[in-house]
């Protein structure tokens, strides 16, 4: 088990060198500034990108997210999905090409939602969300999409992309629906509980059909109450499901949640922590959402080493049988 930084879009020196002091071991990029006018992603321009994280002693292991654009027919069925399953095709076999072992990527059309933010400890401000504030919230598209629909979409996505990855030799996961509702703007979240997940990973069975496990929209899951969440983290990464986790902590489940520091949600992270552990997880950790804090910058720098440092001291703690 390792401790990355992620949550950045540019492979800056000046997040790559923040990255290096606090002990990364290895970078994530979420949507990363790459050039991408034709809907793809170019093997040169994801050789560079690994290149200039290597040169500070780190590893780029996994990409998170495509822009939406590249695949939003994909999801929803629409009248440009056999190209950009094309391109996407292309992208996926880029990454793998590139050095790069895991692509996380979301079922997400609308995006992640969250209403007015909370105050937390000692006047921090949290993300938050109320469900029934985005129920009076218009059609993020041109109509209401059934979970029918979606599902056969998904399926017809994996059923392609899958032996795609296997024959690259590369790893997908896909992030839950955050926050993991019925349905925002109009289209269904699938990806809301244990049991679409678990729908999800058997749609096709293989090592490159995996999770994207962010522990804190799993932790916002209904069934993820009265230990849920410890339940669910044992069955995925018992069976290697899990390619990396996004290690943040929640007040609560829906329909109603605010984000946490880490050491102070609902989850006892130590017990996931020995979880992960118990089961020789081989993967990284890294912060997500991080609470705003007093002078910190946009990105969250003392946020995020608060986290970080969390994260690897419960990773000692729990090798060490602390």
């Amino acid at each position: 088990m390792r401790a990355g930084f992620g949550q950045f879009h540019s492979a800056t020196a000046e997040y790559l060198e923040f990255a290096a002091q606090y002990g990364a071991t290895d970078i994530l990029l979420n949507t990363p500034d790459l050039p991408g006018g034709n809907g793809r992603w170019e093997l040169r321009d994801l050789v560079k990108l690994r290149l200039s994280i290597e040169q500070w002693g780190m590893k780029l292991s996994a990409l998170e997210n495509v822009p939406t654009s590249f695949y939003e027919d994909i999801m929803l069925g629409g009248p440009n999905r056999d190209q950009q399953i094309e391109n996407m095709i292309a992208t996926v076999r880029n990454i793998a090409r590139a050095g790069i072992p895991i692509f996380g990527y979301n079922w997400m059309p609308s995006h992640v939602w969250r209403t007015p933010p909370e105050v937390i400890r000692g006047g921090a401000i949290a993300t938050a969300f109320d469900y029934e504030w985005s129920k009076k919230m218009p059609f993020t598209h041109d109509r209401e999409y059934s979970e029918e629909e979606m599902w056969t979409n998904l399926e017809y996505w994996i059923k392609i992309i899958t032996p795609i990855a296997e024959e690259e030799g590369i790893r997908l996961g896909i992030h839950p629906c955050d926050p993991p509702v019925e349905k925002l703007g109009g289209i269904p979240q699938l990806l809301r509980s244990f049991d679409a997940y678990k729908r999800l990973t058997e749609i096709v069975e293989s090592p490159s059909n995996a999770i994207e496990f962010c522990q804190g929209t799993f932790s916002e899951m209904a069934d993820s109450a009265d230990g849920g969440i410890y339940r669910t983290i044992e069955y995925f990464v018992e069976r290697k499901k899990i390619l990396y986790v996004h290690f943040r902590n929640v007040s609560g489940t829906v329909p109603k949640f605010h984000e946490e520091f880490v050491n102070t949600g609902y989850v006892d992270m130590y017990k996931a922590m020995q979880i992960y552990n118990k089961h020789d997880f081989d993967g990284f950790f890294i912060d997500d959402h991080v609470p705003h804090t007093h002078q910190d910058t946009a990105w969250g720098h003392r946020g995020r080493a608060f986290a970080n440092g969390y994260i690897q001291a419960m990773i000692e703690a729990v090798q060490k049988g602390g």
